[in-house]
């Protein structure tokens, strides 16, 4: 079941208030997304744990609904 793009996009911002989120569907096939997120919060903490915030984002769907997401994450310039 392909997740849709705004969906992904939603979920990043409900989790990640003030995140700028870009999303982009890697095969047109609603199933491989690379997605770029960029928030305030993430600044002074570790790529790991940027990454980790926005999966704890995404609810549980990365791996089921979502089957394939490469993330960029970082704070402002």
């Amino acid at each position: 079941m392909a997740m849709p793009a705004a969906e992904i996009e939603a979920l990043i911002k409900a989790g990640i208030p003030d995140a700028r989120v870009t999303i982009e569907d890697l095969a047109g096939d609603g199933d491989h997304y690379a997605a770029t997120v960029i928030s305030e919060s993430f600044r002074g903490i570790p790529r790991v744990r940027q990454h980790q915030l926005v999966y704890a984002a995404l609810q549980g769907r990365m791996g089921g609904a979502l089957h394939a997401l490469a993330l960029q994450t970082s704070a402002p310039d």
